[in-house]
């Protein structure tokens, strides 16, 4: 089987003391790399009840994010080729009908150019400011967008769940692209370490795995593809994009074992003198291994 070229993307906070989101994307564009991702947190509760899950203080730029869908608006308007990535978006504190209307939205504009990744959420206090349940947040991401696909799918949609209940609607526009399965919709892939209930809900309604820096690769490819195959999915169609990656011309050398084809690095947020100096060495690393550095 012939695979096609590995594509790179960079995840990097935007913040109203950072790069500007028009220069972010012109310069990842500019450079040859593939996509463009921003993360999401609503806001961040003073108490900090919650811990940060690498351990220390929460980073600043956790306090500080721009809502991902407006940046990734701004970053469509100045490029034409790089995809335009929303996440890891915590499902469960969106309103599914209003974001599957600004995900549409934004899918018009890039011209069929958005993903959308998909977390469940680690911070307690910021998910119960949203009314949800934390021990339930998995449940309810899941409505959510199982919600928007019907929406971006039919041109009278209706749903009836537990946490999402609307009768037959109208809702346009429609993505201008396709989920992977042939559906109308965005690709909505899911992060998470490998386990079974984020196995399940990727066969049962994603476009693929983003395992955070790519641990339990071996395994967890394995098993999605055993699981997709069981509930008559192609195994094929489901994408694993390691999100958080470092460069390293083995790991990439396995990841491509693997039947990887894309991966995510981390670009540290700031100013321009931070950013585009650490954005160049992505993009040396990507020109040769692409065997095209000069």
């Amino acid at each position: 089987m012939v695979r096609n070229p590995m594509r790179f993307g960079v995840h990097v906070f935007l913040t109203e003391e950072s790069m500007g989101a028009a220069e972010m994307a012109t310069a990842v564009e500019d450079r040859g790399l593939d996509a463009l991702w921003l993360p999401e947190h609503t806001h961040i509760p003073t108490s900090r009840r919650t811990p940060y899950p690498p351990g220390g203080e929460l980073p600043d730029e956790y306090r500080r994010c721009v809502d991902p869908f407006i940046g990734l608006a701004v970053a469509a308007a100045v490029t034409s080729r790089i995809r335009l990535g929303a996440g890891v978006i915590q499902a469960a504190l969106r309103d599914p009908i209003v974001t599957a209307k600004a995900v549409a939205s934004l899918d018009l504009y890039s011209n069929g150019r958005v993903e959308v990744g998909v977390g469940v959420g680690w911070n307690e206090d910021e998910i119960a400011d949203h009314g949800v349940n934390f021990t339930r947040r998995r449940e309810v991401a899941r409505e959510h967008v199982l919600a928007m696909q019907a929406l971006w799918e039919h041109d009278e949609a209706e749903f009836h769940g537990e946490f999402v209940n609307f009768d037959s609607s109208w809702s346009w526009p429609k993505p201008q692209q396709t989920d992977g399965r042939g559906r109308r919709g965005v690709p909505v892939l899911l992060g998470g370490a490998a386990g079974p209930k984020l196995f399940s809900q990727i066969v049962e309604y994603g476009s693929g795995w983003m395992p955070l820096a790519g641990g339990g690769l071996t395994a967890g490819v394995q098993r999605l593809r055993e699981l997709a195959t069981a509930a008559g999915r192609d195994p094929d169609e489901l994408a694993v994009i390691p999100f958080g990656s470092t460069p390293g011309h083995d790991k990439f050398d396995y990841f491509e074992s693997l039947g990887i084809g894309e991966v995510i690095f981390n670009l540290p947020w700031g100013s321009r003198d931070v950013v585009l100096p650490a954005l160049d060495r992505l993009a040396g690393f990507v020109a040769e291994r692409r065997g095209t550095a000069a």
